[in-house]
C-alpha cells in the first residue's frame, strides 16, 4: 500500500490515472498529453505499474495501460478509514469541549 500512496502523491501520476480511468490508452497517446519526454512518462507509468495501480496489456509492440480499479478502491478505503478515525477524534474533542463549556465553574 505504501507504493500506491507514494505513486499517487505525484500530480503527473494522478493525471495519468485520470487518463486511463475509463479506457485503456496507448503509452504513446498518454505521453503525448504531457510536456515531457516519452521516457519520462514511461517512468511514471512504471511507478504506477509497480504499485499495481495500472494494468498493462501488450499487443505486439504496443503497450496499453488501464487503471486498476480494485487497487484504487483499496487505496480509497485506506484513506477513508484514516479520515474517519481523524474526524471521529475531532468530533469527540469538540463534544468534550462543549461539555466543559456547559459545566459551571468550580469556584
Amino acid at each position: 500500500m505504501d507504493l500506491a500512496l507514494k505513486a499517487i502523491a505525484d500530480p503527473t501520476r494522478r493525471r495519468i490515472l485520470g487518463l486511463v480511468w475509463q479506457d485503456e490508452q496507448l503509452a504513446g497517446a498518454i505521453a503525448g498529453r504531457f510536456d515531457m519526454s516519452q521516457p519520462a512518462v514511461s517512468q511514471h507509468l512504471k511507478v504506477l505499474l509497480d504499485a499495481d495501480l495500472v494494468t498493462l496489456r501488450r499487443e505486439g509492440t504496443k503497450r496499453y495501460y488501464r487503471a486498476n480499479h480494485q487497487a484504487m478502491a483499496a487505496v480509497r478505503r485506506l484513506i477513508e478509514a484514516f479520515w474517519d478515525e481523524r474526524l471521529a477524534a475531532l468530533k469527540d474533542a469538540a463534544e468534550a469541549e462543549q461539555l466543559m463549556k456547559g459545566k459551571p465553574d468550580d469556584d
